[in-house]
């Protein structure tokens, strides 16, 4: 797994989602184990085949965000100098009208309310760019032409 960066609020996102996972769900599970169980024969019993599937599922998760924490490089927002970081909100225009994105980290994205990854094509795109720069972009529609017109 390549080395992502990541916001501190993304950071500790994970580690709380981590921490949740590893405690408390992981005991609901396990109760759910014993309490499917006491009710015999395991080999039709649905109710233990659900539970150890949310146990595979949980224990799935924990390492993935264990994997993720491990490789990922944390960052302050900088917002300096009227350059695009992370944490920068971006102004922009292109054909479709005005925009205002946030550079935010890969698990903080959400493009429906402005907030784009730095690793997403407008992210990398935008990023160490200032106002007044034009970028173009690959898009599922074709090239899309941004100008950016206010860094914050």
């Amino acid at each position: 797994m390549n080395e992502q960066i990541i916001s501190q609020e993304g950071y500790d996102k994970l580690k709380t989602e981590l921490n949740l996972l590893s405690t408390v769900r992981r005991k609901e599970i396990a109760e759910r184990i014993e309490r499917a169980k006491e009710h015999g024969d395991l080999s039709e019993n649905a109710e233990y085949s659900e539970a150890k599937d949310a146990q595979a599922l949980n224990e799935g998760r924990v390492s993935e965000l264990s994997n993720t924490l491990k490789n990922v490089t944390v960052v302050q927002n900088t917002t300096s100098h009227g350059k695009v970081a992370m944490g920068s909100k971006v102004l922009v225009r292109s054909a479709g009208g005005k925009k205002e994105y946030v550079i935010v980290s890969f698990n903080e994205a959400d493009p429906l309310q402005g907030k784009i990854s730095n690793e997403s094509p407008l992210g990398v795109a935008f990023l160490n760019r200032h106002s007044g720069e034009e970028v173009e972009v690959e898009t599922p529609n074709g090239r899309v032409k941004y100008k950016i017109i206010k860094v914050s």
